[in-house]
């Protein structure tokens, strides 16, 4: 089954898009028939758009979302199910491990656990297994998120693994998943699985089997080599139940296999899987270059959590590209409400503008000029309180104010953003707002009654980075003893400290430290909600 395009740009001549539209209007009437159709149009405010169809089943045109996750087992009709195309597609041994009976069990008690992580997957599976199935993967593959995320694309690890098949940035990189500014498409259910089955491809290619392989895709590649190595070493067998693995790793496949079980046969763990219909769920469609994330889900005539859910890789409220155009995914049924709400609108499609801050300005004064807050500046910014802006940093701000466009600003691009030069705000430098800093280090001598504590105080920064700075196992500290205090920014009475007959700003330089230990995935949802 096709699923349904719909492709929006600009056009040139006002003529050709009535001719055009013409035919389209014709087209329509045998969208069942033409494999596809353009039709060009004008909206009412004289910017050109041409459409790009594809057909889909006519039970799909204007169905509510109610209706499309129907129980689909009152039909009696298997080929209309997801769950029995999965099981038809079975290809992966059973694994017998005592790992799997435990995983089996904790899933069983867990039923309200169960019913959230299939009611997210019923947006996405769908498209999951049909990638799975072009590529003639085994349909257990298609279960993987639920293992690694829940079907949740905003879930994050503490090794920084995002969206439903998790993928480190360092890997995601590797896969063609773009993380700047603007998007982290380890979020974007699509591009993410695409990525997820190359790897996974490669990996199945390098150790033939897919049970190595998904112990690859969870610890990998290296570790994998290296416990096949040593078992070859010792004249043990290879196989991935006779490896030596990190216990996640051990216990992977066997939840993937108590997963596989569970979808089998629900009732013999008292559970209820809700059918899933066997058709897509969104469709692709390709927007102006610039639009409001909220308008967008205002003109496809759904909410604003429905449209994060299906595209949860955009990390501002304004949606734009580079290029002319790009892509976002919308409910099946809400894609002609999108074209046709569009082709009506009159409005600016952004709130949004480009502005770069000038040398020293603060960032209370750009979120007063712009009517918002500093909080809000921030979070549309992304940038934390240690963020310090550069000069001439490129800022999302809004164009109106009070209903008024902003004016008298020659920092601001009003007429597009600057998408291309914003993809390096992430890359801000992490110290205070607007205050220099010194490359040289402090030596400080340990007088007699001073602690950690103390010390932290003095220079502005904690114990953690003191003694994480110079190697302190402990908090004890002997008279005479010497500290470096590396980078900060040290204020006393507003003026500078002198050390050493330099004049040195101290500033507090945090480590955040993150955990890696490896027995188990700590998964945590984050929320992408953007500004009203």
């Amino acid at each position: 089954m096709q699923v349904k395009k719909i492709q929006i740009l600009a056009l040139t001549s006002a003529k050709r898009s009535f001719v055009v539209s013409l035919i389209g209007l014709f087209l329509l009437s045998c969208v069942l028939f033409y494999s596809q159709y353009v039709i060009a149009e004008t909206n009412v405010s004289g910017v050109e758009i041409e459409t790009i169809d594809e057909p889909v089943a006519s039970s799909l045109a204007g169905e509510p979302v109610q209706d499309f996750l129907t129980d689909v087992d009152t039909k009696d009709n298997s080929q209309d199910d997801l769950w029995a195309r999965i099981k038809d597609g079975y290809a992966m041994p059973d694994i017998e491990s005592e790992y799997t009976a435990a995983h089996e069990e904790w899933y069983a008690s867990r039923p309200d656990y169960v019913k959230r992580m299939v009611e997210r997957s019923q947006k996405y599976l769908f498209h999951v297994v049909e990638e799975v199935q072009k590529r003639g993967m085994p349909t257990e593959i298609a279960l993987l998120p639920m293992i690694e995320s829940a079907f949740n694309p905003q879930a994050n690890s503490r090794s920084h693994a995002s969206g439903i098949w998790q993928f480190v940035p360092s890997t995601g990189k590797t896969f063609g998943l773009k993380q700047n500014w603007w998007v982290d498409n380890r979020r974007d259910v699509t591009a993410a699985t695409g990525a997820a089955l190359d790897y996974l491809q490669k990996l199945h290619g390098m150790f033939g089997t897919w049970d190595l392989a998904l112990a690859a895709y969870n610890a990998g590649e290296g570790t994998v080599q290296r416990a096949i190595d040593r078992n070859r070493r010792q004249g043990l067998p290879t196989d991935y139940q006779s490896l030596k693995l990190p216990p996640e790793t051990r216990n992977y496949v066997p939840k993937l296999q108590a997963i596989k079980n569970i979808v089998s046969d629900p009732e013999k763990f008292g559970l209820t899987l809700n059918s899933i219909p066997n058709r897509p769920y969104f469709a692709r469609v390709t927007t102006p270059k610039q639009i409001d994330a909220r308008l967008a889900a205002q003109l496809a005539e759904i909410s604003y959590e429905e449209f994060c859910s299906l595209n949860p890789s955009y990390n501002r409220p304004v949606i734009t590209s580079t290029g002319e155009k790009h892509q976002i995914l919308l409910p099946v049924w809400a894609a002609d409400r999108f074209a046709e709400n569009l082709a009506d609108y009159d409005k600016p499609l952004t709130s949004w503008q480009t502005y770069n801050a000038k040398r020293g300005e603060r960032m209370d004064h750009i979120a007063q000029k712009f009517g918002m807050n500093v909080s809000q500046l921030r979070y549309v910014n992304g940038l934390s309180p240690s963020n310090r802006l550069r000069n001439s940093q490129a800022m999302l701000v809004p164009a109106v104010y009070k209903g008024k466009p902003i004016s008298d600003a020659s920092e601001i691009q009003s007429d597009t953003i600057n998408a291309a030069e914003m993809e390096n705000n992430n890359t801000i430098d992490q110290t205070s707002e607007n205050e220099p800093t010194s490359r040289h280090a402090v030596i400080h001598k340990v007088r007699n009654g001073e602690t950690l504590q103390i010390l932290a105080k003095k220079y502005n920064t904690d114990t953690k980075t003191l003694m994480s700075i110079n190697h302190l196992k402990n908090g004890q500290l002997k008279t005479g003893q010497t500290l470096k205090i590396n980078n900060a920014v040290y204020k006393k009475n507003g003026r500078k400290t002198a050390t050493s007959g330099k004049s040195i700003k101290i500033s507090s330089h945090r480590k955040i430290i993150a955990n890696r230990n490896n027995s188990s995935r700590h998964i945590s949802a984050r929320s992408h909600i953007r500004l009203e």
